[in-house]
């Protein structure tokens, strides 16, 4: 199976997944960085894209699992999504992005249950999945660390 030029660019997270190493916290990273775009924090639009990015990373996901195995680390479209589900509602102060990302990668790498059964899913349904449900771990607990917080 070939990947084109835009599922390449899009899947590896623009080409995060080829860093040789940590490319999840570096493509986590990246999705930090777009997030820090002035006006990206308004929800329409970080729904809207967390919505694409996933209907995009089911597809390519699938694609990159055919090229490099096993939710390869060069497929990070996944992290994107994660981190900017981590990221919502969340706002943008410099500590609660902190706490935002930290809490994001914990729950990424440890993989709490159910995270680590969707983990194992087949393609880009496993790809993606396992995030997506960690980025919602993540901002319940985001969002209670705000609240106490305050």
């Amino acid at each position: 199976m070939k990947i084109n030029a835009l599922e390449r660019t899009l899947g590896s997270g623009f080409f995060t997944g080829y860093i040789p190493f940590a490319s999840g916290t570096f493509g986590s990273l990246f999705a930090l960085a777009i997030y820090l775009i002035p006006g990206f924090e308004n929800p329409t639009i970080l729904l809207t894209l967390i919505s694409l990015f996933s209907i995009i990373g089911i597809y390519v996901g699938s694609k990159f699992e055919e090229v490099y195995g096993k939710d390869p680390a060069q497929c990070t479209i996944d992290e994107f999504v994660g981190m900017w589900i981590t990221l919502l509602f969340v706002p943008k102060y410099i500590l609660y992005i902190v706490f935002a990302f930290v809490i994001w990668r914990i729950l990424d790498i440890v993989k709490p249950f159910p995270v680590n059964i969707l983990e194992k899913i087949k393609g880009g349904w496993g790809i993606m999945l396992d995030d997506i449900v960690a980025g919602l771990y993540s901002l319940i607990l985001v969002h209670i660390i705000i609240y106490f917080i305050n």
